[in-house]
């Protein structure tokens, strides 16, 4: 209460010494301008520069305001259209998931109108042409969406490609992949995509080729990997064996440019056989044979070797009886050792063999094989019982009434 009681005694002392000086020089103010001149005190002069300057100062206040009112009216405006946009492509994703290409176009052109970065609706408005069989727009709208951004090269090329796979274009997809696989390491997606181009087209050397960069850049599994390059391996050999001429040389050659673990590989191993045999290279498949059965058993070669023509047959079923003592309960070594002892006209032998083999296992190629050798023995009825099961082996036939005298009989060894 004191203190407000000494500021109204301060202000009205200062209010009387101001009063006291404005009465005793009230000063003198001239302002001319043109043939106007305007004449005051200097106190009210002063009183009238503090209202201008009052006015401006508000004046300027106001304006400020309204044109900060105008930003806030326009930037209300861009963030409505933004979020239309951005409900428009949201819309169009949805209606090209289910399927409905459209729907889908029309929605991500429009939402592609006011959106910040509209590259996903053009690429996904070129798919959507594509599924409507509209090459034009999809031309069109991969080029819009290659202007819409200036490091979407590599996308527009590899939804160009994957739209050419699709189709079964894959010369055309693997000519724009190659040109897209500038950076594989940030890309690795193109090289799968090639990998996918090359299969198409059976290219399998340019396949072989790609195939250190997919274990570099960890493009697939490394199990799917090792089965590709099996493949690929495989193909290759193939291939040099269709040869119009010099295919029993150039498999050869194939073979030797195998990495050394790959020799080793059991499928590669009988494909490799086998083609020799289709080749006529019987003392090569011969001693490919030998050399791989003796590092590590495998039924299924041993019963490539009665595919061998050798040069003394007699030495070759000596030489596969000599397996015998280890791998006596192998239904294939067994197949294969009945068809050496009939290739020698050891026919008892041979018979003895199949049977044996066909206790182990009911294949159609046993039976196929103890139905050709006792129809040649004089054995007619047993053999079509032979050769009847074979047939019957893995086919699944409907229940039917069937006379008693046509019912199956069940095959014993040696009846």
């Amino acid at each position: 209460m004191r203190r407000a009681f000494v500021l109204i005694l301060l202000a009205l002392l200062l209010g009387v010494g101001v009063v006291a000086v404005i009465e005793t020089d009230p000063g003198y103010v001239l302002l001319a301008y043109g043939n106007y001149t305007l004449e005051t005190s200097l106190w009210v002069g002063l009183v009238l520069l503090l209202v201008v300057v009052l006015v401006l100062y508000f004046a300027l206040r106001l304006l400020r305001k309204l044109i900060s009112g105008q930003h806030s009216v326009a930037h209300w405006m861009g963030a409505r259209k933004s979020r239309q946009a951005a409900r428009l492509t949201n819309r169009g994703l949805i209606a090209f998931i289910e399927g409905n290409w459209q729907k889908a176009r029309r929605q991500l052109l429009r939402g592609a109108s006011h959106n910040d970065a509209p590259l996903i609706n053009y690429l996904v408005a070129a798919r959507a042409s594509y599924r409507l069989g509209d090459s034009e727009k999809v031309r069109e709208y991969l080029g819009a969406a290659e202007r819409s951004d200036a490091e979407a090269g590599i996308a527009v090329e590899l939804t160009q490609a994957e739209m050419k796979l699709d189709a079964g274009q894959y010369e055309q997809a693997a000519a724009t992949l190659v040109r897209a696989r500038r950076n594989a390491a940030k890309h690795p997606h193109v090289l799968k995509l090639l990998c996918q181009a090359y299969r198409g087209l059976d290219d399998w050397d340019s396949l072989a080729a790609l195939l250190p960069d997919l274990a570099r850049h960890k493009v697939m599994p490394s199990d799917e990997l090792e089965s590709l390059e099996r493949t690929v391996h495989l193909r290759r050999l193939q291939y040099s064996a269709a040869r119009a001429d010099g295919a029993a040389d150039a498999l050869h050659e194939r073979w030797q440019s195998l990495p050394a673990p790959w020799k080793r590989d059991r499928d590669l191993l009988r494909a490799y056989v086998a083609l020799l045999i289709t080749q006529d290279a019987h003392a090569a498949a011969e001693k490919v044979c030998l050399r791989a059965l003796k590092q590590d058993w495998d039924s299924e070669l041993a019963r490539l070797y009665a595919f061998v023509h050798s040069d003394n047959p007699s030495r070759q079923l000596a030489q596969a009886e000599g397996w015998l003592a280890e791998h006596r309960e192998d239904a294939q070594l067994l197949l294969c050792l009945g068809r050496l002892s009939a290739r020698n006209e050891l026919w008892g032998k041979a018979r003895d063999y199949l049977e044996a083999s066909y206790q182990l296992r009911h294949t159609p190629e046993v039976c196929a094989e103890l139905g050709r050798l006792l129809g040649a023995l004089g054995e007619p009825t047993v053999s079509a019982r032979y050769f009847e099961e074979g047939l019957l082996r893995d086919v699944k036939l409907p229940e039917l009434p069937m006379p008693e005298r046509a019912a199956p009989k069940r095959l014993t060894a040696g009846s």
